[in-house]
Parts: C-alpha cells; structure tokens; sequence
C-alpha cells in the first residue's frame, strides 16, 4: 500500500478537541484510509499529548498536514503551536466544511464526524497554508475590533439616554449615570485610536506606506487600520477579485433557464468589519472626491436605491487602497494612463479598479453612456453595478 497524502483533521471546541487522521494510497486504488478518532485537551499538555499520538499513526515518511475549522479564538493557540514546530496548517472557513460535509451526503452532525470530515477534505483538496499573522497586524485587528465594539456600546447608551430624558419626570441618577458611562466610553475610544497610530508607527516601513494611503480623498488613518489589521497587510491578497470576495463585494447571480432570473447582489460573505470601515470613506469620497463623484452620478442614472452606487465606490476605494500599498505611491487625482503597469492592464475588467476606469475621461464616458458603452470594460462595470445592492 502506497500512501501519497496524509492530513489529520481538527475539530476544535472552547475546552477541547477532536482529531482523525486520513491518508490516501497510490492514484490507482485511490481509497481513503480513516484512522479512530480521539479527544484532547486545549491545552499545552494536550497539543503534546496530540503529537504523540499523531506520529505513532501517521507515516514519517509522507509530509503530514494538519487542517482544522476556524472556531472564534479557540484554534489559534494549537494553530500557532503547530507552526512553531514548523507544521503544514490549513485553517477552514466553516461554510466551507459545511458545503463539503454536504457534498459527501452527511445528515448527523458530531465532533467525531467533523473531525473525520476535516480529514477528508485535506486530503482530497489542495489548501491553502495558513500563514500567523505579524504582530503589527494583529494588534491592528484587536484594537480596532474593540474601537468598533465600544462604539456600539456607546451608541445604545446614547439611544437609552435619549428615551429617558423623552420620558415622563426621569430619574436624574440614571441620566447621570448614562452620561458617565458614555464619557468614559469616548475616553476609551480616544486611548484605542491614539493606541492604534503608536503600533502604526512601530514599523516604519509600513508608516511611510500609510502616509502615502491617506492621501486618497475619504479614507483615513483608522479606516487605513482597520483594513491592513483584517487582510494582514494584504499578505495573502493576490489580485482586486480575492480582495472582493474576502470582504463580501462580489457577486452573486442567481439564474436558471427562462423561469429564475433573481437580482444580482453582493454576496456579503465575507468580513463584515471591513465592509463597516468602508461606508463612511465612500460616503465621504462621493461628496469631496471629483473622479468618484461623477462615477458615482454615471452609475446612479435610471436608479433610485442609493446604496448601489455607495457599495460600487466602497468597492472601488477599496481596490484602490490595495493597489496603491503594493505598488508604494500616492493617489494621484488625475492618473496618467501611461503609467499603468502591465499587471493592471491584465486584470479582469469585473475589478472594477478605480484606475481602469480612469483611463478614459469622464466627459467622455457620459455623453457615450446613453449611446453606447465606449469600451468593454465600461460595459462590464455597467453591469456589474447592477449587482450591488444589498
């Protein structure tokens, strides 16, 4: 028996876990050999305990991946163990599982079958290897998750305040104690944001490409920390189109023969905190930025829902963010199309780039628009459009 691949699977919980190894003989049987599954502790005694047993059952031979489900917070501890002892690690979405579990027509749903399930899976498809993220990045994300959770919380303290002063012969303390609370929130904001351009500057590289981001009209320095925390710096980021589909703005098309033809939306599966940082810098691009302006006035003709043409500038800002931290420069108003590089002109014209759409005047654009589309790339961002709504 020759065994070609080898993949434990994870299924991690808050107090333990669950693993399974799978293995895969030579391409002529092609069978899948499924090891028993075990429990461990989510601990340091219970990752070496894991170890133990995974050599015992697994070939040293063959490269060993291990693959889990990312699970809020508590697989990034055994994740991070792992790659310190220079393992293979693939870290799952749990939609993806889900689909996979479907697929092999799966109606119970236990830790031991979602270990066994994760097992399979590495070992039948090619993952992707998870990469910690660097501790700048991470720091990013912590505190802007946590500037974005306090505002929450601010928000309901404003609305409660509110209701109690409307309300018949309100209670002075707990105005009091309202309006403390909220003080004491916008001091906590402050300290995360201030707390958030002192990590920023801890690295100078990625400061002085910072600096370079805020020159684009509409995003600033938190929304700047909020999308290099989330994406990593864009470490993993390759192209405009995973960029989109890792925060949610792609789109989904629902059609089938003469009878189902639904409305195309963005899919908004993806990271939420993002597609949040985003609203406002559009909101504000849309008002203040020229170029963006008139995008917007095109794509808003013979439409009345104003959130198309927002989620279509959300887009575009956030292409734009991308393209301007991996090539290092400033946004420049009126881009000259001959400076864009070969790499940009092969991207696919359902990018939507900011730049792309510049390389023909606006002018120009609008008075063809009601004839014709000009180019093919107009019409594919045409028909795009339509789809970001919701």
């Amino acid at each position: 028996m020759n065994i070609i691949k080898q993949n434990a699977g994870i299924d991690m919980s808050k107090l333990d876990f669950t693993a399974c190894v799978c293995q895969r003989t030579s391409v002529i049987d092609d069978d899948l050999i499924i090891s028993n599954v075990r429990k461990f502790a989510n601990t340091k005694t219970g990752f070496n305990q894991f170890i133990k047993w995974i050599s015992k059952i697994s070939d040293r031979n063959i490269v060993l991946s291990f693959t889990m489900e990312a699970t809020g917070v508590y697989h990034e501890q055994l994740a991070n163990h792992l790659h310190k002892l220079k393992k293979k690690v693939s870290i799952l979405l749990p939609n993806t599982v889900t689909h996979f579990a479907k697929s092999l027509n799966l109606k119970s749903k236990t830790d031991n079958i979602d270990a066994v399930t994760i097992a399979m899976m590495g070992c039948e498809r090619k993952l992707i290897t998870w990469e910690p993220p660097k501790l700048i990045f991470k720091k990013l994300r912590a505190l802007s998750r946590l500037c974005r959770s306090l505002k929450g919380d601010k928000t309901r303290l404003t609305n409660r305040l509110q209701q109690l002063r409307c309300s018949f012969e309100p209670i002075s303390e707990a105005i009091q104690m309202n309006e403390s609370n909220i003080i004491q929130l916008d001091r906590q904001i402050l300290e995360l944001e201030n707390k958030m351009v002192e990590v920023l500057k801890t690295d100078e590289q990625t400061w002085n490409k910072v600096k370079k981001l805020e020159t684009i009209i509409g995003v600033g320095l938190k929304t700047i920390a909020v999308i290099l925390g989330e994406t990593n710096g864009f470490d993993l980021i390759r192209n405009q189109r995973q960029l989109a589909s890792f925060c949610g703005y792609d789109i989904v098309r629902k059609q089938s023969g003469t009878s189902v033809n639904g409305k195309q939306r963005i899919s908004k599966k993806g990271n939420s905190h993002i597609r949040a940082a985003m609203y406002f810098p559009a909101i504000v691009a849309i008002q203040h930025n020229p170029s963006m302006r008139k995008v917007y006035d095109r794509i808003m003709q013979n439409k009345t829902a104003k959130k198309i043409g927002q989620v279509a500038i959300q887009r575009r800002l956030l292409g734009l963010v991308y393209t301007l931290w991996k090539k290092d420069e400033e946004f420049v108003k009126n881009y000259n199309t001959d400076q864009i590089s070969d790499d940009q002109q092969k991207e696919d014209s359902s990018t939507l780039s900011t730049r792309r759409v510049e390389q023909i005047p606006y002018e120009t654009k609008v008075d063809e628009l009601l004839s014709s589309p000009s180019t093919q790339n107009e019409h594919l961002h045409d028909q795009a459009s339509e789809a970001l709504l919701r």
